[in-house]
């Protein structure tokens, strides 16, 4: 006589054999399955509590069969007992054959397709239908959290042949509900435009509120809750607390309501600040880095704050591990706090080995000699942030990683792990800019040659007014105290009159032999010697050049040209902590460099630049910051020759105008202008001649580019400046023009012997640091300009090497 006990999947929870049994117990001398296709007999049989010999029962066979369901093999399992042996008819759980999506906009494939993975749904495996509604609900749940609660996700099943299915998940995403209003209830001590203004999300308002998130999104609420409860804690409402949160939906689904209830309490002053622990003797040190003391607001940012600080100072100390915790002790009788700071230095570790791994270029020499971390000292936090900083400015990593490997209490392996990046390559580019018109390159630069550290380049550069060419090589260690040597040799001809300066061409070659000197970690000292040879043609001779020709018209040829041959020696000095080399955020560089002739050379003068730039981040992410710039150069003849005293060549002068100095301006146009004398009167023309002295300033804002995809947001960014600037010539004799009849462009005329006329613009810039190198697209409209300046609103510059 055949028995039988069917089971399905929902009868297994429960009593799942009451009102049937095979009531004796009995022992079993065989175990069949039919049925099987996929699954083999093997793994049906090991999913089974029980085998052949084994004694059963009702409750034996009740847990065997729960246990054979919930191996996830079987659809449908059904039990018969024909004399002790045991027979399973089961049907197989169907086998995915492929999942397919539609219509899923806000979740990635690659999204869904891991989701699926993490609940056991996908190609090749079988399916468990029970599964399927717990993933739907799950994709509606998440479509609901960022506000779009219309969503809806169907599941359609398909049968195949060979027990298989298809799946395809159908997605109606519908439209993101809108905050209709954020309501605040229970704010006594701040408007609720105080408080709302912090917000990321926004109710509905009017078109002017463009940029404003009005898009409900639960996370983005959380995010927020956390920001209001900051706001408080920050001033004292260390009770603060909020109550509820809630939303209300539209019947139409298409907007909601957000109510906050909170409590605000009062404010609490500081009333004593204690410190316990072992500080190591250094109380005083340690008790500086607080940023608050008796009878001060709280402020639980502060306390972050200091906590941070503590554990910084310890930590390039030696103590890589410190114990630092707060505890407030909140007395609400007299609305004070005191706070008490218990300190666990730990024990201080001590470098054992530095091991760096990733570099398949890079010899590790050059690695350790940038390292201000060394074996066998004491781990330093500020030794390890520095290393690590100089190592970034290499330019050679795209990654770099630094973690400590305690070995023991006081030991601990400095494990050191960098990606390559490209140091070097063979350009062959094209570029285009308002100010250089077509530019061509063609070159090999190699930053990191043969793994060393050591430059090494070759590289020919043209464009509508210039064409250079020039061979340089580097060694930045010719000393392991950093001294750096190197030399370049140069050809350079550049043709003035295309570049908006008066006509001349000058072709110039040479070289020059350099070294520079680490002073400490962020000043570095440099030094060159130079040879170079000018030779001027194809001048136009007007006034101001005359003056340079009556005291150097010994050197003009039967062809009007000249050559000139002269040794110079330069000197420089730079500071630089800027957190990166492109697209800054954070910190200040400075530069000086001078440069003479020596005595003997054709020419004696002197020049003296200065560049500061200095960052200073809005955000702490540095996404908003700020710029500020200022510059300026002079330069003058020293010594006489023939009895008339040198002066700056002409070819040396400053300009101003253009992206790089002064935008809104064309380039090189702003400052003293040519001028013809005839008779007694003085003609001025468009044609800038530059001066031997020129200053810029410039203010910026920086932030990211609106509606950029966040896979670029780091390589571009846009700005608000307002620039400045003018250039002059000490040496123009505004006496003797002054004094003079004016003929042509009167209004050009003004004293060049000295600053006055100052420029303005302002506008916007984004730059972008592309595949190609930077692209920097300007709009800029002058504020402040004069009669005759060439403006320039928009332009742009695109980036050569690709």
């Amino acid at each position: 006589m055949i028995k039988k006990f069917l089971l399905t999947g929902a009868l297994i929870i429960g009593s799942c054999i009451s009102g049937f049994s095979f009531a004796e117990k009995f022992t079993v001398s065989d175990l069949q399955f039919e049925g099987l296709q996929r699954v083999t007999l093997g793994a049906a049989l090991l999913s089974l509590p029980i085998r052949e010999g084994d004694a059963v029962d009702d409750y034996t066979l009740g847990k065997a069969l729960k246990q054979l369901y919930a191996s996830s093999y079987f659809e449908s399992i059904e039990l018969l007992r024909q004399g002790d042996v045991l027979i399973f008819k089961v049907k197989e759980r169907p086998t995915i054959s492929n999942v397919e999506l539609s219509g899923n906009k806000k979740l990635s494939e690659e999204q869904i397709f891991d989701s699926l993975k993490s609940s056991a749904l996908k190609v090749g495996e079988s399916l468990d239908r029970t599964t399927l509604s717990g993933i739907e609900k799950s994709l509606e749940d998440f479509y609901h959290s960022v506000g779009k609660y219309s969503a809806k996700v169907e599941t359609v099943v398909t049968a195949l042949p060979r027990n298989r299915v298809s799946i395809k998940f159908r997605f109606k995403e519908g439209r993101t509900a809108k905050i209709e209003q954020i309501n605040i209830v229970g704010n006594n001590a701040f408007t609720d435009q105080d408080l709302l203004k912090r917000l990321t999300l926004s109710d509905s308002g009017g078109w002017w509120d463009f940029f404003a998130d009005d898009s409900y999104q639960k996370q983005k609420l959380a995010g927020d809750l956390e920001v209001i409860k900051s706001y408080y804690l920050d001033r004292g409402y260390i009770r603060f607390s909020i109550d509820e949160s809630q939303v209300a939906l539209t019947p139409d689904k298409k907007g909601v309501y957000v109510t906050v209830n909170i409590n605000e309490g009062k404010i609490y002053s500081v009333s004593d600040v204690k410190f316990i622990g072992n500080l190591l003797g250094y109380d005083d040190d340690i008790a500086s880095l607080v940023p608050f003391k008796r009878g001060d607001t709280y402020a639980a940012s502060d306390i972050t704050f200091a906590e941070q600080s503590i554990r910084k100072y310890f930590g390039r100390l030696g103590y890589a591990y410190p114990e630092i915790t707060t505890y407030p002790e909140v007395n609400d009788a007299t609305n004070t706090v005191a706070i008490s700071f218990s300190v666990d230095p730990g024990s201080r570790g001590y470098v054992r080995h530095i091991n760096i791994s990733g570099n398949t270029t890079t010899k590790d020499v050059v690695i350790r000699r940038e390292m201000r971390q060394m074996e066998g000292g004491w781990l330093s936090s500020e030794n390890i942030e520095t290393s690590k900083s100089r190592l970034n400015r290499l330019g050679f990593f795209s990654k770099i990683n630094i973690n400590t490997e305690r070995v023991s209490d006081d030991l601990v392996d400095l494990n050191l792990n960098v990606e390559e990046q490209a140091s070097g390559s063979f350009n062959a580019g094209i570029g285009y800019g308002t100010e250089s018109g077509m530019s061509l390159t063609a070159g090999v630069q190699q930053n990191n040659f043969l793994g060393s550290g050591d430059k090494v380049g070759f590289e020919v550069k043209t464009n509508q007014y210039n064409l250079s060419a020039n061979v340089n090589y580097t060694t930045p260690y010719l000393t392991k105290d950093g001294v750096s040597a190197g030399g370049r040799l140069f050809y350079d001809k550049f043709e003035a009159g295309d570049a908006n300066i008066v006509d001349y061409t000058n072709t110039t070659y040479g070289v020059r032999l350099n070294s520079g000197f680490p002073v400490n970690e962020t000043n570095r000292l440099g030094f060159s010697l130079g040879w170079e040879n000018n030779n001027i043609s194809q001048l136009k001779s007007y006034e101001q050049l005359q003056q340079f020709w009556d005291i150097y018209n010994s050197q003009l040829a039967s062809d009007g040209s000249a050559t000139f041959q002269n040794f110079d020696i330069s000197a420089n000095w730079t500071r630089n902590n800027l957190d990166k080399g492109q697209l800054a955020t954070q910190g200040t560089k400075h530069s000086l460099w001078s440069k003479i002739t020596v005595p003997g050379s054709d020419l004696q003068y002197f020049k003296i630049n200065f560049n500061i730039s200095h960052y200073q981040r809005i955000t702490d992410s540095g996404d908003w910051t700020t710029l500020l710039r200022a510059s300026g150069g002079y330069g003058n003849g020293y010594g006489q020759l023939e009895g008339n005293d040198q002066i700056l060549p002409f070819f040396e002068n400053y300009y101003v105008g253009g992206y790089r100095t002064l935008r809104g301006f064309a380039s090189n146009t702003v400052g003293p202008r040519a001028m013809y004398v005839s008779n007694g009167n003085v003609s001025l023309t468009d044609n800038a001649v530059g001066g031997n002295a020129k200053y810029t300033l410039s203010g910026e804002v920086i932030f990211p580019v609106p509606f950029l995809d966040e896979a670029y947001a780091r390589q571009a960014r846009t700005s608000l400046f307002v620039d400045a600037g003018e250039a002059w010539d000490t040496e123009f004799n505004n006496d003797y023009y002054s004094q003079l009849g004016c003929v042509s462009n009167c209004d050009y005329f003004s004293d060049y012997s000295k600053p006055g006329q100052i420029r303005v613009s302002a506008g916007t810039q984004i730059t972008w640091v592309s595949p190609m190198g930077p692209l920097i697209f300007t709009l800029a409209w002058p504020l402040i300009e004069y009669e005759g300046d060439q403006t320039e609103i928009f332009s742009f510059n695109i980036g050569e090497t690709f």
